[in-house]
């Protein structure tokens, strides 16, 4: 983390805390926790679960807040969610989920990491976090503290990448994108193919290809959607700024505080991406651990 070609701070961490919080969108257990709780299908319960820390929100506003969805890929999920099982049963089945996908990647002895210490040093530096104008880092900071290490763990890398990606959303809508056009400069970077992407936010072909020609309109990208010089350096500048956004966390805990945290979670991320439980690629475009 010393070298002047190593990534920002705030970038190395999240890279080691993403996927910790992110077996709940692709481990076994959490889609079984979410049928058990009567949701129906994969998206209903990706929306509800990531939605629920709101209440009872439709899609009007979890489009607004997830930013990057087709709308009507939304729309097929909420409200009805909330007809098969209220927030706090989400949140319930969301929790569940996590501790059993954790348990079983880590077994008995948690791989030898110390939980308990690498979650009291993330709750340091997700608790008392400036929230303002970040809606999903809010309303899951809102949220009682687990008193299991493993789930106050995934609870504080769940505040910790809302709070990041909502400075996500803040750079995009900065640059003057869509949701659509966020995805296209995503692909154009390398870091995930396109048809997993376009798949997994919902956009068609022709949704697409409108993105890509504004983006062609405004010099970022040529026709077949890789990026010009123009476009690199302004995707270059969003990262650079989200970044920047996110820096909070780690200020709070410093330079040593970090690395310690850093250290503990580095083995955990390795042995989640051993099991698969967050393949790579993936549409979040974590890249592969270590």
């Amino acid at each position: 983390m010393t070298s002047m070609d190593a990534p920002p701070v705030a970038r190395t961490m999240w890279q080691v805390f993403e996927p910790v919080h992110a077996v709940t969108y692709f481990a076994d257990e959490a889609s079984q926790e979410y049928t058990r709780a009567g949701l129906k299908g994969f998206w209903m319960g990706y929306f509800a679960g990531r939605a629920a820390p709101m209440g009872a929100v439709g899609p009007a506003v979890v489009g607004a807040t997830f930013f990057s969805f087709q709308a009507g890929r939304v729309a097929r999920a909420l409200p009805d969610a909330w007809t098969f099982a209220s927030p706090a049963r989400v949140l319930e089945a969301r929790l569940a989920g996590a501790g059993r996908a954790l348990e079983r990647i880590l077994g008995p002895d948690a791989g030898g990491i110390d939980l308990a210490r690498a979650a009291r040093l993330a709750r340091h530096a997700a608790e008392g976090l400036t929230v303002v104008g970040r809606p999903l880092a809010a309303a899951n900071a809102a949220l009682a503290w687990p008193d299991d290490p493993r789930l106050a763990l995934w609870h504080a890398a769940t505040i910790l990448r809302e709070h990041r990606g909502d400075g996500h959303v803040t750079a995009l809508v900065a640059a003057g994108l869509d949701g659509c056009e966020a995805l296209v400069c995503m692909v154009g970077t390398g870091a995930v193919p396109r048809p997993l992407l376009q798949a997994a936010r919902g956009w068609d072909d022709e949704a697409w290809d409108r993105a890509t020609s504004s983006l062609v309109e405004r010099g970022w990208s040529r026709p077949d959607g890789t990026p010009t010089p123009d476009g690199t350096a302004a995707r270059a500048e969003i990262e650079q700024l989200t970044d920047r956004l996110a820096g909070e966390p780690w200020e709070r805990l410093g330079a040593a505080g970090t690395e310690s945290l850093r250290a503990l979670l580095a083995p955990l991320a390795q042995a989640i991406a051993a099991t698969g439980a967050v393949p790579t690629p993936n549409p979040i475009g974590l890249p592969a651990a270590g």
